[in-house]
C-alpha cells in the first residue's frame, strides 16, 4: 500500500502566533487532520517536504513534533485516509463563484470580467495544489473553468469561435421538429434528462423508440435520432454528460436553469462535483422507475420533477 507521512506535534500555549502560524501552513499543504495534534499527507506529495520547515518551527518555540512513515493497515484504512482527501466541497464553492460571474457578464466591463476569471484560474489552481487523488470532479471543474473563459471571450470577443475540438457541434433546431427520438430503454437520469430537454426545448412532438438496454452500441432505427448511446447522434463528449451536450448544440447552455440541472445531471450520471439537490432528485426519480414499468408513462412523470427543478433553478438564478 501507497506509504503516508504522518505529523505528530504539540504546540506551545503561547504565543498564539506559532498556533495561527502552524494551522494556516499546514492547512496551505492540504494536511488531513486525524486528530488534534496529528495530521497526514501522502508521502509522495510534494509538500511533504515541506513539514520539516513546521516541525522547525514548533521545537524552535518550546513545542514537540515527529515525523512517521506510516501504512494503512487495510484496504479500508487506507479508503478512510484518501476519504480525507475529498476536495469535492472545494470545488462545489469554485463552482458557485464561476457561476456567479458566468451570470454577471453582461453587466460587467471586459477589464473586471477577466479580472473575476483570472482569480477564479488561480482558485482552481489551488485546490488541484492539494488535490491529491484527482477524479472525475476536478475534470469536471477544469471543463466548466475552459467553457467560461470561452464565455468571458464570446462576450468580449465575440469573432471567435464557441465551439472548439472535442466539443458538442451546433445543431439547428429546425431540423429536429417532428422527430422520432431513439434511446435505451429503461430510461435513467441523463436519458430522462435528456428526453425532458428534447420536448420541452426542441421537440414538442417527439416520440421516442426504446432500443435494447443491454446493449451499450445499438442499432439506430432509420430515420430517427440517437442520443446516449455509442455511435449516437447526440451522447458524452469529453467532460459533457449527453444533456450537457445537447444544451451546448441547441445554443441552450447560457440559460442559468439548465446549467443547474446539468449539474445535477452530471453528478448523478458520472460522479464530479456534489449538487446538494442530487440526493433527493435521485431518490424521486428511482422511485419513478421502481413504479412505472412504461417508458413512454416515465418519461411523462419524469419531465414534472425536471420542470419543477428548473423552475426552482431559474428563480434563484
Amino acid at each position: 500500500m501507497p506509504a503516508w507521512t504522518l505529523l505528530i506535534l504539540t504546540l506551545p500555549s503561547q504565543p498564539n502566533a506559532v498556533r495561527v502560524r502552524v494551522w494556516r501552513a499546514l492547512k496551505a499543504m492540504g494536511c488531513a487532520a486525524l486528530r488534534d495534534g496529528a495530521y497526514l499527507l501522502p508521502a509522495d506529495a510534494p509538500q511533504a517536504d515541506e513539514l520539516a520547515a513546521v516541525v522547525a518551527d514548533v521545537e524552535a518555540n518550546g513545542g514537540s513534533a515527529s515525523l512517521l512513515d506510516v501504512r494503512a493497515r487495510d484496504a479500508a484504512q487506507e479508503q478512510s485516509f484518501r476519504a480525507l482527501f475529498d476536495r469535492g466541497e472545494a470545488y462545489a464553492q469554485w463552482r458557485a463563484t464561476a457561476r456567479e460571474l458566468r451570470d454577471a457578464l453582461r453587466r460587467l466591463d471586459e477589464t473586471e470580467a477577466r479580472r473575476r476569471l483570472r482569480a477564479l484560474d488561480e482558485s482552481l489552481a489551488s485546490i488541484a495544489r492539494i488535490d491529491f487523488f484527482a477524479g472525475s470532479a476536478a475534470a469536471q471543474a477544469q471543463a466548466e473553468a475552459e467553457e467560461l473563459r470561452a464565455a468571458v471571450d464570446a462576450r468580449f470577443s465575440p469573432g471567435e469561435p464557441r465551439m472548439r475540438a472535442g466539443r458538442a457541434k451546433r445543431a439547428d433546431p429546425d431540423k429536429y421538429r417532428g422527430r422520432r427520438w431513439a434511446t435505451r430503454a429503461r430510461p435513467w437520469v441523463d436519458r430522462l434528462a435528456c428526453a425532458w430537454l428534447i420536448r420541452r426545448f426542441v421537440d414538442p412532438r417527439a416520440k421516442f423508440v426504446w432500443l435494447d438496454a443491454s446493449t451499450k452500441s445499438p442499432r439506430t432505427p432509420r430515420g430517427a435520432i440517437g442520443f446516449d448511446y455509442d455511435g449516437a447522434t447526440f451522447s458524452h463528449v469529453g467532460e459533457r454528460v449527453t444533456f450537457e451536450v445537447m444544451a451546448a448544440a441547441f445554443g441552450l447552455d447560457d440559460d442559468p436553469g439548465l446549467r443547474r440541472v446539468g449539474q445535477i445531471v452530471h453528478f448523478l450520471d458520472v460522479g464530479g462535483i456534489p449538487v446538494p439537490e442530487a440526493a433527493g432528485v435521485e431518490a424521486v426519480l428511482g422511485g419513478l422507475r421502481d413504479a412505472e414499468p412504461d417508458d413512454d408513462k416515465l418519461v411523462r412523470a419524469a419531465a414534472a420533477v425536471f420542470d419543477a427543478l428548473y423552475a426552482g433553478a431559474k428563480g434563484a438564478s
